[in-house]
């Protein structure tokens, strides 16, 4: 049986169950006064206009779902279309574009637009422990895409957005970030921070770093400019994970988002690397990146307004 073919991807009801399964691990929980004792469900009544997964608190007396507190408070589209999105989001290695999803789901681009947004702050992980623990290896590289907005093309990169990434090489998670600029003084406190200092650090021959070997414990480097991707005499040293990571992400902004502000780049970011740190290589099937993402939805918030005739999420 397919995967979509399940109940909580076309029914309601279903979904709401599934939903509460995955946020309320110990039951229903009101998201106004944190009481957990009197919670009592409200049967479904569309002639009264009892919505469907409504709880009642018998603490503070107020009405909630399990949307309430999550990226997906507030929404008007189904909840059932929002489940179908979040696992195709999460199954597709290089993304489903909102264009892609407001034909399949049957909703408004705008809305499918949104939606999408939703999901990436959803999959925005909040981690900061540094890469690198007991003297493992990280992978450490920057990239440039897109164009950013009002800026002349003046030489090489300097019209681009620039995104910097580490690889923990043990573990095999990855770690982006957006940055103004690819100078020492921009890369190196972001490396310093998310390293730890008994970590070897591998780069390519980028200036960027050529301090990087004061602060850990080592730091060796190939030399892309003359041809050279793997040290022959030591083939550890190699930055070319992190750059199949970065191969991942720009076939997929290039191939299904096409374009992208700066303003949403950090949550494009936020959904390459959720599905690089979650992939099957480190035992994470379709499903379980979709229950990984339904678990972030909480405590997030995001707000649709318009801003010089720009959508922003």
């Amino acid at each position: 049986m397919s995967v979509l073919s399940k109940p909580y991807f076309h029914d309601e009801e279903a979904a709401f169950s599934y939903l509460e399964s995955i946020v309320w691990t110990n039951g229903a929980t009101c998201p106004h006064c944190g009481g957990v004792d009197r919670i009592s469900k409200v049967k479904a009544n569309p002639e009264k206009r009892i919505r469907v997964g409504l709880w009642r608190c018998g603490d503070c007396k107020k009405q909630f779902t399990v949307k309430i507190g999550t990226v997906f408070e507030h929404m008007r589209i189904p909840l059932h279309k929002a489940l179908q999105a979040v696992y195709l989001m999460t199954s597709s290695k290089k993304g489903i574009s909102a264009h892609q999803l407001h034909r399949v789901l049957e909703i408004t681009y705008k809305s499918a637009w949104f939606l999408c947004h939703r999901i990436r702050e959803a999959m925005r992980d909040g981690d900061l422990a540094p890469f690198g623990g007991n003297g493992g290896i990280v992978e450490v590289d920057e990239t440039f895409i897109g164009k950013l907005k009002g800026v002349e093309k003046k030489r090489a990169f300097h019209h681009k957005m620039k995104v910097l990434a580490l690889v923990d090489r043990d573990t095999g998670k990855a770690r982006t970030m957006v940055v103004d600029n690819v100078k020492a003084e921009t890369l190196m406190p972001i490396v310093i921070a998310n390293v730890s200092r008994e970590a070897r650090i591998m780069t390519d021959e980028h200036s960027g770093y050529r301090d990087a070997g004061k602060f850990f414990a080592g730091h060796s480097t190939t030399s892309h400019g003359r041809g050279e991707y793997v040290n022959l005499e030591d083939r550890t040293i190699h930055s070319n994970t992190v750059e199949g990571y970065f191969s991942i992400f720009k076939r997929g902004m290039k191939g299904i988002y096409q374009h992208c502000g700066e303003q949403h780049l950090h949550r494009y970011l936020a959904e390459f690397e959720f599905r690089y740190n979650n992939r099957e290589a480190l035992g994470c099937n379709d499903k379980d990146r979709s229950v990984s993402a339904l678990s972030g939805i909480v405590g997030k918030r995001l707000t649709y307004r318009r801003f010089d005739g720009v959508a922003q999420a």
